[in-house]
């Protein structure tokens, strides 16, 4: 394993301490947060029932690794969702991160699987509130309700730290991500004192953490960030991605991820949706499906509170919430070379 460099991420990791510290580190919450409805949620529809055949219950999930895979695991935890409440779901990956907290205010999409700063913009824009939130299991194996970022280069370049990336091409995830964008935003204006548009020579948005494992792997980029670690999805296709980038960088703690319904949405569903969810976790056939989903471990109810610390931390990296909620990253394109041939 190549040794990371952690640095410390100033005021945002004091910030961000407070999550870990309520959460106590790695253990599960056990704080029980049950869903509101907003105090402007649109007037009830007088159309059809709400779960029924006509209006089924819209659940999205953010494209943050392979459209695909999301999709099919999306696919069974709504089937497993449809036996447990009688309610009729209907799955869809939006293209982006904004695209998803749209669908959300616009009352489009009724249940989504939102990555931490995307949960914050929707909440704060009266879109959403918390149901769930993601457990993980720790480099130790033991449950975590957060996790860190990650800055990766190619092995063969050289670059042994973040100085060694000045004045080259780098890829974040999408605007809205924790772990892809706004954490290594923050180190990299503490770490040089410069933003990241003049450190680096270009920034792409690749649209998904394994797409910017995938950029710096297949040399896209020279560096580019992620969760840790993403590249673990990619290794049955890629078996030699972990020799050939290095990790040089890793921030943190963050919130893990969460499962949110937009406001508005009937209390009673809500509630029934949440146990659902949390049964359905801890079966043999859910533990697969939420891995493959996000690699996710387990479920758990959690405090929407925990969560506020990102907008001091998004204030930080000079991150416009409104402006980016408002626009929709456009990926760049990765190759998809033989899993036989090193690029």
């Amino acid at each position: 394993m190549h040794r990371t460099l952690r640095a410390p991420l100033g005021l945002t990791l004091a910030l961000v301490a407070v999550v870990s510290a309520a959460c106590g580190g790695t253990a599960a919450p056990t704080t029980s947060a049950q869903p509101s409805a907003a105090a402007a949620s649109p007037a009830a529809s007088k159309g059809p029932r709400l779960g029924s055949f006509d209006r089924p219950i819209v659940m999205a999930f953010v494209p943050s690794q392979d459209t695909a895979r999301i999709t099919a695991s999306g696919k069974a935890i709504a089937a497993s969702l449809e036996k447990a409440t009688a309610l009729k779901w209907d799955v869809k990956v939006p293209t982006s991160y904004a695209a998803t907290i749209e669908g959300m205010c616009a009352g489009q999409i009724d249940v989504a699987w939102l990555a931490p700063l995307s949960y914050v913009t929707a909440h704060q824009k009266n879109c959403a509130n918390v149901l769930l939130a993601s457990v993980r299991n720790d480099e130790t194996g033991k449950p975590s309700t957060t996790y860190n970022s990650q800055i990766v280069v190619r092995s063969d370049s050289g670059i042994k730290d973040l100085a060694g990336l000045k004045g080259k091409k780098f890829a974040f995830v999408d605007p809205l991500s924790t772990s892809g964008t706004l954490f290594p935003m923050v180190q990299i204006k503490q770490q040089t004192n410069m933003e990241p548009k003049a450190f680096f020579s270009q920034t792409i948005f690749a649209g998904g953490h394994d797409k910017s494992m995938l950029a710096v792997y297949q040399g896209q980029v020279d560096g580019a960030a992620s969760f840790i670690d993403a590249r673990d999805q990619l290794e049955k296709t890629f078996p030699d991605i972990k020799q050939k980038t290095t990790r040089i960088l890793t921030a943190g703690p963050i919130p893990n991820d969460t499962v949110s319904v937009r406001s508005g949405f009937p209390q009673d569903l809500a509630t029934q949706i949440q146990k659902a969810l949390l049964d359905y976790a801890k079966t043999d056939d859910g533990k697969k499906a939420l891995k493959a989903l996000y690699s996710i471990d387990g479920l758990a109810t959690t405090d929407a509170k925990l969560y506020d610390p990102l907008l001091a931390a998004a204030k930080i990296a000079g991150l416009d919430l409104e402006k980016e909620a408002q626009a929709t990253a456009v990926p760049v394109k990765t190759a998809a070379p033989s899993p036989t041939k090193a690029p």
